[in-house]
Parts: C-alpha cells; sequence; structure tokens
C-alpha cells in the first residue's frame, strides 16, 4: 500500500490511527453521546428543578440546557470528556497533547449549546468548535 493511499482516511492529517484507541470517533458514536447527555441532562433537570422544565415557560425552561451546559464543562475539564462520551468511549483532546482544561471546556460547552458552531462540519469531522479551539473527538477504546 503506498504513502498516498495511506492518508486517504479521516484523521490521517491531523496524524491520529486509523482505527482504535486515538482515533477519530464515529459519526454514531458522538451522536448516541450527544443522545445520553440530552437525557441524562433531561432527568437531572427534571430531579432538582421538578417536572415544570418540561412544560412551563419562563427559567424553568432553561434548566435542562444549564445542566447540560454545566455537566459537559465539568466533565469535559476532568474527564476529557462528557457523561455520554464517557459512555460512548470517546474523548475530546486538544491537538497540542495539553489537557483540556476549564476555560477551553467551558468555550466548548458555549458553543454546543448555541448549536450553529457545532453543526458548521470542516475536514476531519470536526465542527467549527472543535476548529476553534484547537481539539478533535476522538475514540478511547
Amino acid at each position: 500500500m503506498t504513502q498516498s493511499d495511506q492518508e486517504g482516511y479521516p484523521g490521517s492529517s491531523l496524524g491520529l490511527p486509523e482505527s482504535g484507541r486515538g482515533s477519530l470517533a464515529s459519526w454514531r458514536s458522538r451522536f448516541a453521546a450527544l443522545i445520553i447527555d440530552w437525557a441524562a441532562s433531561m432527568a437531572l433537570a427534571v430531579t432538582l428543578f421538578g417536572v415544570g422544565v418540561m412544560r412551563e415557560s419562563g427559567w424553568r425552561s432553561w434548566m435542562i440546557l444549564a445542566v447540560f451546559f454545566v455537566q459537559t464543562s465539568v466533565l469535559g475539564a476532568l474527564a476529557g470528556g462528557s457523561f455520554g462520551q464517557l459512555l460512548a468511549r470517546i474523548g475530546i483532546i486538544r491537538l497540542d497533547g495539553q489537557p483540556l482544561g476549564l476555560l477551553r471546556a467551558v468555550a466548548r460547552a458555549a458553543m454546543i449549546c448555541m448549536v450553529l458552531p457545532t453543526v458548521v462540519i470542516g475536514a476531519e469531522r470536526r465542527g467549527l468548535n472543535d476548529l476553534v479551539l484547537g481539539t478533535i473527538v476522538v475514540t478511547r477504546r
């Protein structure tokens, strides 16, 4: 196999392996992690603030998003991935090899909550939030 054939897989331009630990996370695992995160945030918000978070307007209507933001920020900074990402065995790393850190985790969570930076996808399955922050979502297994 020539070198040009090997460079064709997602993540090759970033120096990531083609498969296994440290390879680019699949869309399926990323979507599964997001669903798990949102469901866990809904359950926790209902537990903390009551069923009103599902049907009322006002401040309660924002509590699911607030719980999601806090959960993804804190776990992102401490564990390198949100609750759903940890269960899906994927995580967030910086391209320069440094720890993610609280500031980047908070900025990344804020951009995910705004939705648009996350759905603007660039090369190597990286959303605008990952491009701006110098991060990437990889497989942990």
